[in-house]
């Protein structure tokens, strides 16, 4: 079993996807029970170290998926739904030598999640989708028009105000200051063309896979309604849904506890 100590010790590694080297945080450990954690638009493997530290009797692993954080930003713009399954197909072989893992995934790591277990089913041993639907129709043309880099961080938070969000916090994983100021990490030209790419309906792959999942919405959500919440956990067989009534589009940030506590109780019926 992983210690509290352990979960500090997390070293961040890289791999070769493709054309891509792409970086993952390994919080350790030598469980058979990995728990490969997948981030949403704008986000990295970093919004989930305090979900991890929850988890110190599995092996947990956090993607930086292509285009965030530390992985590389793809220069030709392949942000296709086919390169974000396979780059995660990549890591479980390469990396985790073809071990079962649970996915768990917010939002593009949501349907990245959903989508891998339908087609590599052999890998996956359950799936946790955060807030994402089978039908996706969310618009994120206004990531590029945000300023490559802002002078102060205060720039690039009235940035963020100016397009119309106020969410800023959500955007904090993908902050940096360089000599050139502060900016994303993240490809702001490439996630639009990444969201584009989201679009559309995914029943199909939504319903192809048998595994167990756990879907969590938030109730205040732009990006996911509860009729269609409800639907895609009716239609599915070995599906159960967990609706956080006061949480918005990132539960696992918002409400960490109650969020803890509705993943730990799906994957105690795993075992």
């Amino acid at each position: 079993m992983q210690s509290a100590q352990d979960i500090q010790s997390t070293k961040r590694k890289y791999f070769q996807s493709g054309n891509l080297k792409l970086s993952y945080l390994d919080y350790g450990g030598e469980s058979l029970n990995v728990l490969l954690m997948l981030h949403g638009h704008m986000n990295d493997a970093e919004t989930f170290t305090k979900l991890a530290a929850k988890f110190t009797d599995w092996r947990v692993i956090g993607l930086d998926q292509r285009g965030h954080g530390w992985s590389e930003h793809s220069p030709d713009k392949n942000y296709s739904r086919e390169s974000y399954v396979e780059d995660i197909h990549t890591l479980i072989t390469s990396e985790l030598k073809g071990q079962q893992v649970t996915l768990l995934g917010h939002s593009l790591g949501g349907i990245n999640a959903y989508q891998f277990a339908a087609r590599y089913p052999q890998y996956v041993k359950a799936v946790i989708v955060e807030d994402i639907g089978a039908e996706i129709d969310v618009d994120m043309s206004f990531i590029g028009n945000l300023p490559e880099r802002s002078d102060t961080l205060d720039d690039l938070k009235e940035a963020l105000l100016r397009i119309g969000l106020r969410n800023v916090d959500y955007f904090a994983e993908s902050v940096f200051e360089d000599e050139r100021g502060w900016g994303f990490r993240s490809d702001l030209q490439g996630i639009p063309v990444s969201a584009q790419h989201t679009k559309g309906d995914w029943w199909k792959d939504w319903l192809a896979s048998t595994c167990p999942i756990l879907l969590i919405h938030g109730k205040q959500s732009f990006a996911l309604d509860e009729a269609h919440a409800k639907l895609m956990a009716t239609r599915r067989p070995h599906t159960s849904l967990v609706v956080f009534e006061q949480c918005g589009h990132d539960i696992h940030s918002t409400d960490l506890e109650g969020y803890t506590k509705a993943v730990k109780e799906f994957l105690d019926t795993l075992t």
